[in-house]
């Protein structure tokens, strides 16, 4: 079978793209794991802190998990007192999820260790590090735009 011209290099910046995203995710998780916590729940109550209260599909869509670990960690992160459940005031049926002022307090000491992370990011990028931030919001909004179901007609 013949290769087409482009072909490898596009292999290789879809493998690229996976290294980067794998060793990227691994130097966050262990920052993090230094602080107690793991990126998920980072995720989780960075959400929270920042729009209040949510439902557990937003929390789920935020922190990219599926519902039933979704639900395990949010139990833990109740038990930990970093995250409270309440009804919903407009339709008591929905239950909403909101940081704790413990997880506040702890999602600053995560923070610190994330912008560690960011910060060596920056000395690794240089001034290149605004650009990829652009290529990556661009990749990400037209991989999502395109994923979303269409419309119904």
């Amino acid at each position: 079978m013949a290769v087409g011209p482009g072909r490898l290099d596009g292999d290789e910046s879809l493998r690229l793209l996976s290294l980067v995203e794998r060793a990227a995710t691994q130097r966050l998780d262990e920052a993090l794991r230094a602080h107690g916590s793991g990126i998920d729940q980072w995720r989780i109550l960075s959400l929270l802190v920042e729009q209040g209260g949510c439902p557990m599909n937003v929390v789920g869509d935020h922190a990219m998990m599926l519902a039933p670990k979704l639900s395990k960690l949010v139990d833990r992160m109740v038990s930990a007192n970093l995250v409270l459940r309440r009804a919903d005031e407009h339709d008591r049926r929905r239950v909403l999820v909101f940081a704790s002022p413990r997880g506040r307090e702890a999602l600053a000491a995560w923070d610190a260790a994330s912008a560690e992370v960011q910060q060596q990011f920056r000395e690794i990028l240089g001034s290149d590090t605004e650009l990829l931030d652009d290529l990556l919001r661009r990749l990400s909004r037209g991989l999502i735009r395109t994923t979303e179901p269409a419309p119904p007609a």
